[in-house]
């Protein structure tokens, strides 16, 4: 086994941690469960979760902003690139 999911993790964050203020992070996946990992990366980045109640810490900013909906092969590209089919393409520009 490779560890390919682990690596997309580090390369997130290690693309993120370069990625200057305005900066575009784009990132195409090819299968579901890459898919996933990057969804929840960006989302987890543009929308943190609130602290737990009652506790005195400040919300962590949003950092991310999403740039649009995830595009996805149209059905022309398909029928020249069949594999195509599951890749996915996803922005997101760094807010700080």
């Amino acid at each position: 086994m490779n560890d390919e999911l682990n690596q997309i993790s580090k390369g997130l964050e290690a693309a993120y941690a370069v990625l200057k203020s305005g900066g575009r992070l784009v990132v195409i996946s090819f299968h579901s469960l890459e898919d996933r990992l990057v969804k929840r990366f960006m989302r987890n980045k543009a929308n943190p979760p609130p602290p737990p109640r009652g506790l005195p810490i400040p919300p962590e900013p949003q950092t991310l902003k999403l740039v649009g909906k995830p595009i996805m092969a149209s059905e022309e590209e398909l029928e020249e690139n069949p594999r195509a089919r599951s890749a996915v393409l996803r922005v997101a520009e760094k807010l700080v």
